[in-house]
C-alpha cells in the first residue's frame, strides 16, 4: 500500500518512510488514497485478537514487514488487551487503559516503536511529540532504553496533570522533557516548525509520534473491531461509539475501522468546550477559538492534527458525513456524568465521561452504545476523588513514578529555544 501526502500529492511513499518520515511535506500528513472494504468482516471477529490484528494491519504494511515480522510486532504491541465493561443496559466502555501507562496511546506508541526497531538500521532517531496528556507517558515507555533513539516530549506548563507529567518526566535516559509556557496548541505548532527545517531533520534524524504518525493510527484501528467482537450478536444491531476527541486520531482510527467494514452505525465526536468540530459538523465553518483549560485536559485542543484525514475520507466518499455528529459538553455536564455513572457502580474520569454524556443524550432506544476509556482514572486522581468523594489507590505504575524526580526542563514557546536544546541532545 502506498500513503500520499494530503498537501502534496507528488509525494508518494512506503509504509516505512511514512512511519520513519511522520510528517511529509508542507507539514502534509501520510494516508492512503483509498481504503478498500473487507468482504470478511465477520470471519474476522471469529478470530483471537492477535490473528484478527495481523489480518487488519497486513496489507497496510506487507510492502515493508514480512508476515513474520509483522506477527512478533503485533505480539509485542498487543500484550494486553482492551475490554468491554457494561455500564448499563444500553452502554458499555471500552477500556483502553490496561497497558504499561494506563491509557489508550499505549496501544500507537508501542506499534510505532516496534515498526521503527524493525526498521532501525543503526542510525540515530529522534522522536519529537507534543502531549496534552497520556501521549507523553505512552511515548517516553514505548521509547525508553531503545538503542539509538532518543525522544523529545513537548507538554504545556501547569496543564498537565501531575501524575499524567510525573510517568514521562521522571525517566531520564534518553527520554526528554520540556515544559512550554503556552498551550498544547503552541506545543504541536513548534513540532510541525521543525519538520520544517530540512536540516534540522536531517541533523538528528527526526521524526514524530504525534498521531500524526499514521503507524499510531493503524495500531488503534484495532481496538475498535475487538470491541465489536465483544459484544453479543444482540448487541451488534446498530451500533453507535462515542468517541472522547482531542487530536482526533482516536475518532480518525474509528472511521477507518468503519471504512474497512466494521458496521459500526455512527460516531459521535464528544468534545469539551474545545469544540471546534462540532461546531464545524453544524455550520460548515472551521473557526477555532482559544483554548480553554478544562477537567478533561487531554482534549482541551483547538486545532486537531488529524481531522485533515477524516475530512478526505468524507470528501473523497469512502466516509459518509452523516455518519458522524459532534457534541461538546460543559464542565458541569462531565461532572454530573461522573456522578451518574458512579451512581451505578462504575468509576470513571472526566475523559471518558464526556463521551459517556454526548452517547447517552445521543442514543435512541434501538441502539446499543459504546464509549471510550482513554485513561485510568487514578491518572487523574486529584479531579476523580474531589468530584466523587473518593481516595482512589494509585496503581503501582503510577506510585513509582509519583515519588520520583521531575526532569523536565522549561522552555518558552518558541522555536529557536527547542531548537538549541535538540540540537543540545
Amino acid at each position: 500500500m502506498r500513503f500520499y501526502n494530503l498537501k502534496d500529492e507528488t509525494q508518494i511513499v512506503d509504509y516505512e518512510t511514512a512511519v520513519k518520515t511522520g510528517l511529509g511535506n508542507n507539514q502534509g500528513l501520510f494516508f492512503p488514497k483509498t481504503i478498500a472494504p473487507r468482504d470478511n468482516i465477520d470471519e474476522l471477529l471469529a478470530m483471537d485478537v492477535q490473528q484478527r490484528n495481523f489480518e487488519i494491519l497486513k496489507p497496510f504494511v506487507e510492502d515493508n514487514i514480512d508476515d513474520d515480522g509483522l506477527k512478533t510486532i503485533i505480539a509485542n504491541t498487543f500484550a494486553f488487551p482492551s475490554k468491554l465493561e457494561t455500564v448499563s443496559e444500553q452502554t458499555s466502555c471500552l477500556e483502553l487503559f490496561h497497558g504499561p501507562t494506563l491509557a489508550f496511546k499505549d496501544f500507537g506508541a508501542n506499534f510505532m516503536a516496534n515498526c521503527l526497531s524493525h526498521f532501525s538500521q543503526d542510525k540515530n532517531i529522534t522522536i519529537l511529540t507534543a502531549t496534552s496528556g497520556d501521549t507523553g507517558a505512552a511515548v517516553a515507555h514505548a521509547f525508553y532504553q531503545r538503542p539509538n533513539i532518543r525522544a523529545a516530549i513537548l507538554f504545556p506548563k501547569g496543564k498537565v496533570s501531575s501524575l499524567q507529567q510525573s510517568m514521562f518526566t521522571t525517566l531520564g535516559e534518553n527520554i526528554h522533557a520540556y515544559s512550554v509556557g503556552g498551550a498544547f496548541d503552541d506545543c504541536q505548532a513548534l513540532v510541525k516548525q521543525s519538520f520544517d527545517r530540512p536540516e534540522l531533520v536531517e541533523t538528528i534524524g527526526l521524526n514524530s509520534a504525534n498521531s500524526i504518525n499514521i503507524s499510531r493510527l493503524l495500531a488503534q484501528v484495532c481496538y475498535y473491531f475487538d470491541a465489536y467482537a465483544q459484544l453479543s450478536e444482540q448487541q451488534r444491531s446498530n451500533v453507535v461509539v462515542s468517541v472522547p476527541s482531542g487530536n482526533f486520531g482516536n475518532l480518525c482510527a474509528g472511521v477507518i475501522a468503519r471504512t474497512l467494514g466494521l458496521p459500526i452505525k455512527r460516531f459521535i465526536a464528544a468534545t469539551n468546550v474545545n469544540d471546534t468540530v462540532p461546531r464545524y459538523l453544524t455550520s460548515g465553518e472551521w473557526t477555532p477559538k482559544e483554548t480553554v483549560a478544562t477537567l478533561s485536559n487531554a482534549m482541551d485542543v483547538s486545532q486537531p492534527n488529524n481531522w485533515p484525514r477524516i475530512q478526505f475520507l468524507i470528501d473523497s466518499g469512502q466516509f459518509p458525513m452523516d455518519a458522524l455528529t459532534g457534541f461538546a459538553v460543559s464542565e458541569q455536564q462531565t461532572a454530573d456524568s461522573m456522578k451518574q455513572m458512579q451512581a451505578i457502580d462504575y468509576v470513571s474520569e472526566p475523559h471518558a465521561a464526556v463521551a459517556y454524556h454526548a452517547l447517552t443524550h445521543s442514543l435512541k432506544a434501538n441502539e446499543n452504545g459504546i464509549f471510550l476509556g482513554t485513561a485510568h482514572p487514578a491518572k487523574f486522581k486529584s479531579s476523580v476523588d474531589d468530584i466523587l468523594g473518593l481516595d482512589i489507590e494509585l496503581p503501582e505504575a503510577l506510585a513509582k513514578c509519583s515519588v520520583k524526580k521531575d526532569l523536565a526542563i522549561e522552555i518558552d514557546a518558541d522555536f529557536n529555544a527547542l531548537e538549541k536544546q535538540l540540537l543540545a541532545l
